[in-house]
């Protein structure tokens, strides 16, 4: 759908962003292995916290069409600094929609201000895309719930503290018994583990944590038995299309760089873009970008227009995921070819964008799971 005057401002005020504070950053922010705060902090003073909060709880309530366009202008910069801010905005957004007004208020001021970061905690040790396996246990107490159990590969996890918690509340149920609470940091009973040395996209903050006699109180319960499971699933066309989003802006990105640099580098006597060959890789990347950032339109006109449980989306998502997700692994090796060794240098994006291509193609469904999914919702 298109996007009004103010979203498409706040658009170009993210790729700004995104230019001036997160690109410079982003190589130093890997190599301290951290979150990049400080461009967080921007960000937040922008709105991008609050864009799909519900006016009444102080947000923008901008449309999800606006969601996905700043998540592609601010994975220019880098993919993992993306995936912490949305995961603070959906936390934020969460509450505002599904929590007590009280719980909500708690919480609210800080996580939109970026004082305190918001993960969603679904992954375990044990459990990964089969989220209905999940063991950590709900046990039912006077007022409240008494949690146990750990959580891995959770975006955020290295530092966030209001966190959206699934559960088992009836071992051996499956999705029938899982329920989503608030989960606290700060509180006895959270121990959190050191974030994860990884290869790469430090930025993410990817960690975990267990909760050892956990108490949650009755308010804190954001979805009982029989809703959570739903609940949990009902926000995966979303993430799978800014997802898509997210690797058409690591590979518009890079296929500006390559651009520039074309235009400027002289080789056997003329500069780089003046042979065919070379313009042709580019062709191939400039072509397959813009099929993505189609798919990823109509996906999110689909989510804005409510449809967001029909087939007709869950099919467009997960399209649009595993094509651009393709898509990034292709084409970002190809473009930092057309660099040279260039395209080795920190300065550059491509290393760190052909790490943020393969998270890509984990988080909120693998490869293996999109084409399954593809397969039950093509039409009969």
């Amino acid at each position: 759908m298109p996007l009004t005057d103010a979203e498409a401002s706040l658009v170009a005020q993210a790729a700004r962003l995104a230019r001036e504070q997160i690109t410079p950053n982003a190589a130093r922010w890997e190599r301290e292995r951290r979150i990049g705060h400080e461009a967080l902090a921007a960000a937040a003073a922008l709105g991008l916290t609050r864009l799909q909060v519900p006016a009444a709880a102080g947000g923008l309530d901008l449309s999800f069409s606006c969601k996905a366009q700043v998540a592609e202008a601010l994975a220019a910069g880098d993919f993992g600094f993306t995936m912490s801010w949305i995961n603070t905005h959906n936390v934020a957004a969460k509450l505002a929609r599904d929590a007590a007004p009280a719980l909500a208020a708690r919480y609210l001021p800080d996580l939109i201000a970026g004082r305190r970061l918001g993960c969603t905690a679904l992954t375990e040790p044990g459990a990964g895309s089969d989220f209905a396996a999940i063991g950590t246990r709900a046990t039912r107490l006077d007022g409240g719930w008494r949690i146990d159990g750990a959580k891995a590969w959770i975006t955020n996890a290295a530092e966030a503290d209001v966190i959206v918690l699934y559960a088992q509340t009836e071992p051996g149920s499956g999705g029938r018994g899982i329920a989503g609470f608030l989960v606290d940091g700060r509180r006895a009973g959270f121990v959190r583990e050191s974030a994860f040395a990884l290869g790469g996209q430090h930025t993410i903050g990817t960690g975990g944590f267990r909760l050892e006699g956990y108490v949650a109180g009755d308010d804190e319960l954001l979805h009982p038995p029989g809703q959570a499971f739903r609940a949990a699933l009902g926000s995966i066309n979303g993430a799978r299309t800014y997802i898509a989003a997210m690797c058409c802006g690591m590979v518009g990105e890079a296929l500006r760089v390559v651009q520039q640099y074309g235009r400027q580098r002289q080789a056997f006597g003329q500069p780089l873009a003046g042979h065919q060959g070379w313009r042709w890789r580019l062709a191939e990347a400039a072509s397959e970008l813009a099929a993505c950032r189609l798919m990823v339109a109509q996906a999110a006109a689909l989510i804005d227009a409510g449809r967001n449980a029909e087939r007709e989306t869950q099919l467009a998502a997960a399209q649009a995921k595993l094509l651009a997700t393709r898509m990034a692994d292709r084409q970002l090796p190809a473009l930092a070819q057309a660099m040279g060794a260039e395209g080795l240098r920190e300065q550059h994006p491509f290393a760190r964008h052909l790490a943020g291509a393969r998270v890509a193609g984990f988080v909120d469904g693998s490869t293996e799971m999109l084409l399954e999914r593809i397969c039950a919702a093509l039409p009969v």
